[in-house]
């Protein structure tokens, strides 16, 4: 019940990826998660993101909510507290910090600067050469999946990802309580996620031969499809529900990537030469109607009601 292990070397080098797409689509028609190992992220950076996280949730509470997200505003960035989420209207047992592509202002919701601890001065540098390099890496498994469905190689970045909508997160999980889940069963809403795990083990994927455990493999990400890749696909690569609970005793760090299309990519249909799109129903679930930032805005919302307000 082992999720894949896939070397994505080759799509970041540019040469021959025929392997790697078959790996890849046979991945996402089973469960829509796979690891990615050759994904050239260099381990020096992954170990100062990941000393920056556990130093900033030392912190007082005091001094992590000066980065508050209501101070964030329309930009959707900082921190929030433990149960400060909701995952379908439940509290998760995690607290974290929500990043984004560092850009000025400019009216658009989710789109503007980040908010870094003055305490951690080298965060915002670590992070933001972090989320250049995931998202080359990211990028390149997009490539693949473009690949895996019989489209170029560049349909998506020369495309709907051409300016993308960057998403990136960093959770703390406290050790789970009881039935107290550090997130609750749910699917991602956008394109790929890429997951960077620590040592501890929690999350758990629900595959047509029930839930199976995704646990740690150093050097690797988690990559798993999203609901907007399973709809323009008509169903055909999936987008799995999965869900965290911490039984490992110890805090656990946890860094999801996601890479979505631009905010104003309005996602038309994928030609009709790709493989896919027969549901179990018949319908064709492929068009998508309005812009993918309409899309976000009524999902992210329902994350943190109290801030809806700030974003609409």
């Amino acid at each position: 019940m082992a999720l894949p292990v896939i070397d994505v070397s080759p799509l970041l080098s540019g040469g021959p990826a025929d392997r790697v797409a078959a790996e890849i689509e046979a991945a996402c028609v089973d469960s829509g998660f796979f690891y990615v190992t050759g994904h050239g992220v260099p381990a020096e950076l992954v170990a100062e993101l990941d000393d920056c996280a556990r130093r900033f949730f030392a912190l007082p509470e005091e001094s992590k909510l000066r980065i508050a997200m209501s101070r964030g505003g329309r930009a959707w960035r900082g921190f929030f507290p433990v149960g400060g989420e909701l995952t379908s209207g439940r509290p998760d047992l995690k607290e974290g910090v929500y990043f984004g592509a560092e850009r000025e202002p400019d009216g658009r919701p989710l789109h503007g600067r980040n908010l870094f601890p003055e305490e951690i001065p080298e965060m915002r540098g670590v992070v933001l050469r972090y989320l250049d390099a995931v998202e080359e890496a990211a990028q390149a498994v997009l490539g693949g999946v473009a690949l895996s469905l019989g489209l170029p190689r560049d349909h998506f970045s020369a495309g709907s990802t051409a300016d993308p909508t960057v998403l990136f997160r960093i959770f703390h999980y406290p050790p789970g309580v009881d039935d107290s889940w550090g997130v609750g069963e749910h699917t991602d809403y956008g394109l790929l996620t890429l997951l960077l795990q620590d040592a501890n083990e929690g999350l758990q994927v629900r595959t047509s031969r029930g839930w199976t455990d995704a646990p740690p493999i150093p050097g690797t990400f988690v990559c798993n499809i999203g609901d907007m890749l399973d709809r323009l696909t008509g169903g055909h690569y999936r987008s799995t529900p999965h869900r965290v609970f911490n039984s490992s005793g110890r805090d656990r760090l946890s860094f999801p990537f996601f890479l979505d299309p631009g905010w104003d990519s309005e996602l038309p249909p994928l030609p009709p030469t790709a493989k896919g799109f027969r549901r179990w129903d018949g319908q064709d679930l492929r068009a998508f109607s309005g812009t993918y930032g309409d899309y976000l805005l009524g999902k992210v919302s329902r994350v943190f009601p109290e801030l809806r307000g700030e974003i609409v």
